[in-house]
């Protein structure tokens, strides 16, 4: 292990950490680029960004706890957490979803920054949608290595089915059960954990607490958006050009 890359990695995982958790999200599409850039292997970026995920994901939401809603939740899950198992099982490259969702995450970013018309009520999610969706995601989430809150939290602001801080509450739980469930398809196929980085570890617990603290409590519902059009930006970057 070279251990000047390895302190530039884990420089990087403590601020993708922070960003990611302030909108309730776990990390794991900028764990990837990080490590990606650092030229670690896939064998290895894929189950340490599942790891990662599942330790900044459980603090993102304990912290987000108070606003989380089970209605808004299930739907989602329910077919989400088996495909998430079948996903990491897999080794299929996902390319052309990676392009595909990475426009339409850079559009996202950009619809956030948009002037907005008078919103419109909150609905609960319609099952007829929120479970194929949820389906999709989590198949996504295993095949990637990220916990598919990327994908669940625009879709649930810009549906109208959730409230900002709801929505990042929901996806924190959604991505705690994608990582664990991904993370274990990708034990079953018998495929290698790396070695622990321990260094890594204690740097996505400080910026995972440290973020998701002071998104849960401090910033506006419109600041949380904003912030979540940044890691948007940087998640699509990643999907469209790693």
């Amino acid at each position: 292990m070279d251990w000047g890359v390895l302190a530039w990695v884990t420089g990087g995982v403590l601020v993708v950490a922070m960003l990611y958790a302030a909108v309730g999200h776990a990390g794991a599409s900028g764990y990837i680029a990080v490590m990606t850039l650092a030229g670690w292997a896939p064998n290895v970026v894929k189950p340490t960004a599942l790891m990662l995920n599942l330790l900044v994901a459980a603090l993102a939401t304990w912290q987000f706890a108070p606003y989380f809603e089970w209605r808004r939740f299930w739907p989602f899950a329910l077919l989400a957490l088996p495909l998430a198992f079948v996903g990491g099982y897999l080794t299929v490259p996902p390319e052309v979803f990676r392009r595909l969702v990475g426009g339409v995450l850079w559009a996202s970013a950009v619809r956030i920054w948009l002037p907005r018309p008078t919103a419109a009520p909150v609905a609960l999610p319609p099952l007829g949608l929120a479970l194929p969706g949820g389906a999709g995601i989590g198949l996504l989430s295993g095949l990637t290595g990220t916990g598919g809150g990327i994908f669940l939290t625009p879709l649930l602001l810009f549906a109208r089915w959730a409230e900002t801080k709801t929505a990042s509450a929901v996806s924190a739980a959604f991505i705690l059960g994608n990582s664990l469930s991904g993370l274990l398809g990708y034990v079953a196929s018998a495929a290698p954990l790396p070695p622990f980085v321990w260094p890594l570890f204690v740097a996505a617990l400080v910026g995972g607490w440290l973020g998701a603290h002071v998104g849960s409590r401090y910033l506006s519902a419109r600041g949380v958006e904003y912030a979540l059009s940044v890691v948007l930006l940087i998640a699509g970057g990643k999907l469209l050009f790693g």
